[in-house]
Order: structure tokens, then sequence, then C-alpha cells
């Protein structure tokens, strides 16, 4: 039986509300938004687009831009909150950039989700989407070889409308302050390592998405309550309907069938991993400054844990840990599949 049919009819009412305030209320937070520079008469109908909220990042901008051109984003369509550092100004000068700020409050937006539902439904319709951050860098099976464009055919031909990657935490061997991260590098080359296995899997009934848990800031940050610990599903490539919304991050969508990007029936659908590049030397003045913001989920509870960690454990290599090569390693470790496509 199709799993929505399983869903009760008061349920797929409220999930119909539910995604008509998400919409409304990107409406009114589209008020906070404010054009830097618009270069979205550039977009052509086959463009693929990449949106994305930051804060103080410009010393990754010029790697994370050039990754994802090289990948075949033609469009990055960016909303700057409040950053003093120079990435407005580095951004606003970039020809395939369109740049908005916004100073109202990053925790009160939904932590940015208000703003690029906002945007996607404006720029985003009818194209493929990635929506990542900074840290953020998506692999996805055959990457070394084929361009994005070859993945978003595929999922065409195959009326596939969203695609999975989980979260990889990386991290270096050695001590986090001593990672040290110059301007332009992949961070990938300072962080070379991630966890193997340790995750926990789940899947959330109302919305239907996996919920996974686990990896290295679990093991390292959240022995105690594992539960606490960062999500690390994700549904960051989405061609983009009329009506979508993003409800958590990129953690989960809108309508509830986007969510369905694992197969539980015995077979394998295609996926991939965005490998996550926040622990280097940067990253404990990073969390400081968001723990003193308190701008993030549950009164920052996460970088509490954070700053705690870093105390205790300034190092995340273990004796497990397994040193990144290429995506047919992520593959053999079964943290993502080629599915059918060949």
């Amino acid at each position: 039986m199709d799993e929505d049919r399983q869903v009760s009819l008061f349920g797929k009412y409220r999930l119909r509300l539910e995604r008509r305030r998400k919409r409304l209320r990107s409406i009114r937070k589209r008020r906070e938004l404010t054009s830097v520079v618009n270069r979205t008469k550039d977009i052509k109908s086959d463009g693929i687009l990449l949106f994305c909220t930051l804060r103080n990042e410009r010393i990754r901008l010029p790697f994370f831009l050039e990754y994802y051109r090289q990948l075949g984003v033609s469009n990055f369509l960016i909303v700057e909150n409040g950053s003093d550092d120079g990435s407005r100004e580095f951004l606003q000068a970039q020809e395939d950039v369109s740049l908005w700020t916004s100073h109202h409050s990053y925790k009160r937006s939904k932590f940015g989700i208000d703003w690029l539902n906002w945007l996607l439904a404006k720029y985003g319709i009818g194209h493929w989407n990635l929506v990542v951050d900074v840290d953020e860098f998506f692999v996805y099976p055959f990457c070394d070889s084929r361009p994005l464009r070859a993945l978003t055919d595929w999922l065409d031909a195959s009326s596939i409308k969203s695609f999975g990657a989980m979260l990889v935490d990386m991290y270096p061997k050695g001590l986090l302050d001593d990672a040290e991260y110059q301007e332009g590098q992949d961070p990938l080359e300072v962080a070379e390592y991630f966890d193997a296995g340790n995750y926990m899997i789940s899947r959330n009934p109302k919305y239907g998405n996996l919920w996974i848990q686990g990896g290295a800031r679990a093991r390292a940050f959240f022995g105690s309550e594992p539960r606490r610990a960062p999500a690390l599903n994700k549904i960051p490539l989405v061609k983009w309907g009329r009506g979508n919304v993003y409800i958590s991050s990129t953690h989960m969508l809108l309508p509830r069938g986007l969510n369905l990007v694992y197969d539980d029936s015995g077979g394998e659908k295609a996926s991939g991993c965005l490998m996550h590049a926040k622990f280097l030397k940067t990253f404990r003045e990073k969390s400081e400054e968001e723990l003193n913001r308190r701008q993030h989920f549950a009164n920052s509870h996460e970088y509490r844990a954070y700053s705690k960690g870093l105390k205790t454990s300034p190092s995340l290599w273990c004796r497990w840990s397994e040193k990144y090569i290429n995506w047919r390693q992520l593959e053999i470790l079964g943290l993502m599949s080629k599915g059918n496509w060949v």
C-alpha cells in the first residue's frame, strides 16, 4: 500500500494546513530581506540553483563557490545575516551570486528556513535546487566523472523529485586548534577523517523521513544524551514545485512524498552524502560566537555541548576513524548508494 494512504485523512488535512502556514509565514518573512544585488534575471530555464544562508564565512567562500560551480551550479541565491568580516562585499562582487541581507533574528526565521522558503518559491520553481550550508559539500554517485546535470537528468527521467544525502561529519587527526585552514583550500584536505559507523536510524511517522543521528558529534559531544545529537538526515536536492516548503532545515519537506528518499522495502534508492567540514581551527571561535548569540535551536543546546566538549576532548579522531577517499568508499560503507543509476 502507498505509504501516504496509511496516513489518516485527519493527518493529511493537518499536513496541508501546516504547509499552508509555512508558505504564509515565508511570505511575511520576506519583508526581513533586503536585496543587495539581484542577478536572478540571468537564471536560465534549465539552471541548477544553490540556496544558502550564512554569517561571517568569508574565509570559506572562495572554495565553496568554486566547488559548486565545478559541479554544475549556475546561480547562487544567498542570504547574509549580519556579517562583519567582508562576506557581503565578497559575495556582492561574484557575477553568479544574487545576495540578500537581513539583520533580523536567525532564530525567529526558523533558523533561516523562512527566508529560503520565500526565495525558493519566487525563483526556484521548476528548477533543481541545492540547499546547503557553507561547510557542506555534496557528494553523489559518479560525482568524480559526471556533472550534477547528469544526476538531475536521470532523476527527471525517473520521475524523482528529491534526492537524499546523509551528513558526514569530517574532522582532522589531532587537535582541532591545530587544523589550520587557508582561504581557497579544500577543507577536506584538513578535515580528512570521519566515523564509518556509530549511526542510529529511525523513521519520523508524521513526515515519513528517516531520522539519522550519530557519528563524531554524537560520540564526542552527546555521549550521555545521544538522542539530543544533531540530525544527519538531509534532503538538499529538490526539483521545486509550487507549494513546496522545507519544515525543519533541510531535514524534511512538505508535501510528504518528497521525504521518501530511502527505500525500506528491500531495495535501495540512489542517495548521496554531505561532507560536513565544520571542524577546523575556526570552529572554537565560531562556536563561542554562536553560543553567545543564542540564535540556534533549543537555546543553542548544541553549541553549549560543543563548548563543554572542547574543554575535555579537543580532538575528534579515534582509532576507528576512517580517512576519506572518494564516493565509492562511502557506498561500500553503506553511507550512500548509487541505487539503479548506472
